[in-house]
């Protein structure tokens, strides 16, 4: 079939009331994966994104349909996916897949709309990857109350998280916010946007639009992202080793390069907020859910390359869970990430004005993979011959962590409430680094999102960083 001349609304109905469903997944896939799985996650998606709110299934019936404790609806005749959701369907069909559209790319950074605001120096940079992607960084070279640059200022690279961008580092008011505490303190610093977020859209040959644009995981931010943005402001600084911080999946890519030996000798030291390593001890029961499920994979048949929590897709569960009995959105966060001791309410309101940032299904694939397997290893493509394809072996390569060099210096913070970074897994990390030169700060009562925003931070957390950087 040609789906570019389909009508698409038409066309999934037809293959849901068939029993054809599993038209949908690309061809190239057909014997790697489980197909009465992916039937099930399908339908099951289709019937998520159903007109009336009233005939979508509530959390519990999914919970139990996933579990195999109650048998999906059969997908009714007159069903059909909110309009606004395939209102303007990008270019027709690509392969047997569909790109949703994309907001229109905002082409200024974040200087003007959260640094300039207040009094602080701050400069737009642009960096080009190996593989095509143009990634906006900020830059603040010196502090309010500096008049100008310090000359030889030790740079610092921070790196934001899963769902989020270089706003992480600036949410917060000046004496809050980690990112103008280390340029008052004498820092030059520099803000990293991941590929695919808001201000980092662009590639040299491909729009957002286009499945390949969305073609990567954590892997490509390994390779790519973080040795572009390196090698960028190096010779920006005097060719001055720098100080690294990264929260969450900021934490992963920064361990994953170290443990291949790279970079290390373009830094002083590391500081890891929140570390993603090891992951099968996740304690957040949504997210193991939607990593045992293969949920990502579904998006992935259904030709979602891009996950976005802002489309319509996300929006329509995350509005099915928050209208549960004894569950707001405040608690749906906590659900993820843990009970946050001591975020502000102005916070919370920031944060949803800006965030959440898109990233590609292929890297909630690999992050998935992560908590049902307990390993660290590139993307499983669960086909020898595309591992063989891509690796030169029939199982993706680990990333060792204990080839971390055993005396590069590692700052490594973590909460006893966090959901996502869990205590045993930073534990399980910990272990293997046992030999290594860290400094180690455990707080009880921090959970994920404590790390970057809480109010009482700047204390408890920033002002041990900042004398471990300066032994550094």
């Amino acid at each position: 079939m040609k789906l570019e001349k389909a009508n698409l609304v038409s066309w999934c109905r037809h293959l849901a009331q068939s029993g054809n469903v599993l038209d949908l997944v690309d061809e190239r896939l057909k014997d790697s994966y489980d197909k009465e799985q992916a039937s099930l996650c399908i339908n099951l998606a289709l019937l998520c994104l159903q007109r009336s709110p009233e005939s979508r299934p509530d959390s519990g019936d999914i919970v139990r349909i996933l579990k195999g404790e109650m048998d999906a609806p059969v997908v009714p005749f007159e069903f059909s996916p909110s309009p606004k959701l395939y209102s303007s369907v990008v270019h027709g069909v690509r392969d047997v897949g569909f790109q949703l559209p994309r907001p229109v790319r905002v082409d200024n950074g974040s200087c003007k709309t959260m640094v300039e605001i207040y009094g602080y120096p701050c400069e737009e940079h642009t960096v080009i990857t190996e593989d095509g992607y143009i990634l906006s960084i900020q830059r603040i070279p010196n502090g309010h109350s500096i008049a100008s640059p310090r000359p030889n200022a030790i740079p610092v690279l921070l790196e934001h998280g899963l769902f989020m961008d270089g706003i992480t580092w600036i949410l917060n008011t000046p004496g809050e916010s980690l990112g103008f505490i280390l340029a008052d303190n004498g820092f030059d610093v520099w803000i990293a946007n991941a590929r695919g977020t808001k201000y980092s859209s662009g590639h040299t040959s491909l729009l957002p639009d286009d499945s390949a644009y969305w073609d990567w995981s954590w892997d490509e931010l390994t390779a790519y992202d973080l040795p572009a943005t390196v090698k960028y402001i190096y010779p920006h600084t005097a060719e001055q080793k720098l100080h690294y911080v990264g929260h969450s999946l900021g934490t992963l890519i920064a361990l994953a390069s170290f443990s291949e030996n790279a970079l290390t000798n373009m830094f002083r030291s590391a500081a890891l907020l929140c570390p993603i390593a090891y992951l099968d001890q996740v304690a957040s029961v949504l997210v193991q859910a939607m990593a045992k499920t293969f949920i990502t994979e579904a998006f992935y048949w259904l030709g979602l390359y891009e996950f976005n929590p802002n489309e319509e897709a996300a929006q329509n569960l995350l509005k099915i869970l928050c209208e549960q009995p004894g569950v707001d959105c405040y608690d749906l966060m906590s659900a993820i990430t843990g009970k946050n001791c001591c975020l502000n309410a102005s916070t919370i309101e920031l944060y949803l004005e800006h965030e959440p940032q898109p990233t590609a299904t292929k890297n909630m694939i690999h992050l998935a993979q992560m908590i049902r397997m307990g390993t660290i290893t590139k993307f499983d493509y669960n086909n020898e011959e595309e591992n063989m394809k891509h690796y030169g072996q029939a199982t993706p390569p680990p990333y060792n962590m204990s080839s971390i060099p055993i005396d590069f210096p590692l700052f490594i913070a973590y909460g006893g409430k966090d959901k996502l970074s869990d205590v045993q897994d930073v534990k399980h990390l910990l272990e293997v680094l046992k030999s290594h030169n860290i400094k180690i700060l455990y707080q009880e009562n921090y959970a994920h999102f404590d790390f970057p925003w809480a109010v009482n931070a700047n204390k408890v957390i920033y002002e041990p960083l900042m004398a471990f950087f300066k032994l550094h």
